[in-house]
């Protein structure tokens, strides 16, 4: 009886070997998501955004409302530069504050304690925050200024202090100064071009999310950098999804 042998085929082993190296690469992502490195990326970008966003909020909110309620000279020219501040190459901005920290910039060479260093989480969150700053401003100031004037005459009528009248008027504006913190904090959360110049993308110590994506992408893994960017792109939904619910009222109200 003539045994009959089965010879595969040069393209099925082709085809075995990219399914094998694909589903590799695939849990290979998906294992690199429980690392301690990518909780480390995670920690450092929530706390790098986070500060920076705080930051931005408590100067920018007030500044903006200060702008939008107060008449003084150069008041067009403020709005004008805020206005202009919003749509400002993050990656220039990157490059001011570099010039500013390195050891020959005007703030480096001082060698101030308070003075952050350059490819650290201080120097990135100096160039979020004044990528941040502006977007803040602008829309507390544009919702504040968009109020009933009659509102503000009624607070004077009733006696109402300058500071009474500001507070009762950014919680009329409250949606609008919600939505200034959102688009801060999305401008700032996925900046890479800033990050990248000051921090230097150096790993355990300025590496985020958004430079491990850029990494990742340039090796060629890209079912990390993609699991990367869904991460991103979740986290960026649920905090939107929290303002939201923070505003006290819905649209449909």
């Amino acid at each position: 009886m003539r045994r009959q042998v089965y010879q595969t085929k040069p393209e099925n082993l082709l085809d075995n070997y990219r399914v094998r190296q694909y589903t590799f690469s695939l849990t290979t992502g998906y294992l690199s998501m429980f690392s301690p490195e990518f909780f480390e990326i995670v920690r450092l970008s929530l706390r790098v955004t986070g500060i920076a966003l705080i930051i931005s909020a408590i100067i920018g909110v007030p500044f903006g409302a200060w702008v939008g309620l107060t008449r003084f000279t150069g008041r067009r020219l403020v709005a004008v530069l805020l206005y202009t501040g919003m749509g400002f190459p993050p990656v220039v901005i990157g490059l001011f504050v570099y010039l500013l920290l390195s050891r020959n910039g005007p703030l480096g060479q001082l060698n101030l304690s308070f003075v952050p260093q350059l490819f650290t989480p201080g120097a990135m969150i100096v160039a979020q925050t004044i990528i941040a700053f502006p977007l803040v401003a602008g829309f507390t100031m544009a919702a504040v200024m968009a109020l009933d004037p009659q509102l503000r005459m009624q607070l004077n009528a009733l006696g109402a202090t300058r500071r009474q009248a500001a507070i009762t008027l950014l919680t009329e504006a409250r949606l609008g100064v919600i939505v200034s913190i959102i688009a801060g904090f999305g401008s700032i959360i996925s900046e890479v071009g800033a990050v990248m110049l000051v921090g230097g993308n150096i790993e355990g110590r300025t590496r985020v999310l958004t430079t491990a994506i850029v990494l990742e992408t340039r090796k060629g893994n890209f079912t990390l950098a993609i699991t990367l960017g869904v991460f991103l792109l979740s986290l960026a939904f649920l905090a939107n999804l929290a303002m939201l619910r923070l505003q006290g009222r819905g649209f449909e109200e």
